[in-house]
Parts: structure tokens; sequence; C-alpha cells
């Protein structure tokens, strides 16, 4: 028997809802999506994605590596260097969050008009 029939998010005590609780995240995705590119060290990654905190890129870091998502690695150079890549497991999620940022680039028109027009018959009903 398939191991996912056994499992339905639906339900309160499952545990493929921490899917959702990882991995549908704006971070996470965009962090997911810059790794798919190369391997990256922290300041890059940084620089690569506007609007990150520190903080929260270490987070976020720190839990897909947990999840084995991605590994870090360190690299003993005249400055000791930390560099993030994707796992075999994190390649094969990477594939779905690209396609997720793809539709979202080429649908985002539809959803800025849908909440102008919404916005306008909500406004003129106050």
């Amino acid at each position: 028997m398939n191991q996912a029939l056994c499992y339905n998010v639906y339900q309160q005590d499952c545990p493929a809802r921490l899917f959702f609780e990882t991995l549908a995240d704006k971070w996470v995705l965009l962090i997911m999506n810059d790794l798919k590119q190369q391997p990256k060290h922290f300041n890059l990654l940084k620089k690569d994605i506007q609007g990150i905190s520190p903080k929260v890129l270490s987070q976020k870091l720190k839990k897909l590596e947990r999840d084995g998502f991605i590994q870090r690695k360190v690299i003993e150079t005249a400055v000791l260097r930390v560099e993030y890549s994707l796992t075999e497991f994190g390649w094969d999620f990477a594939k779905t969050a690209y396609k997720m940022k793809e539709w979202a680039e080429l649908n985002i028109e539809h959803v800025l008009e849908a909440q102008q027009r919404y916005d306008a018959l909500n406004q003129a009903e106050a």
C-alpha cells in the first residue's frame, strides 16, 4: 500500500500538515528557488532575497536543513564560510517551488485586477 494513502492532511493530527507549516511559506519558496541556481553562502542568499531579515533567513535555513531539504557545508578558508545547497530531496521539492514562482509571476496581473474590481465595488457600497 502506498504510504501517501495513509495520510490525510484534513485530519488535525496528520504529520503531512508539516508541509504547509514549513514549505508553504514565501521565504522558504524563495530560498529553495534561489538555491536551485547554485549553492550559496548566507550573505549572497540575503542579497538575492530582498526584504528577508538575517534572523528570518537563519531560522528558515535551519528548518530546511533539519527537514532534509538543504545541506550546510563549512568551507575552511582564511575566513570560515558556510555554503548552503539543495539535497536530492530538496531538488525534488524545488521543482514544485519553481512552478509556483512561475505561476505567480505569470498570473499576478489577474489577482491585482480582481483586487481592484473588488475594492472599487466594496468602496462604493461603504
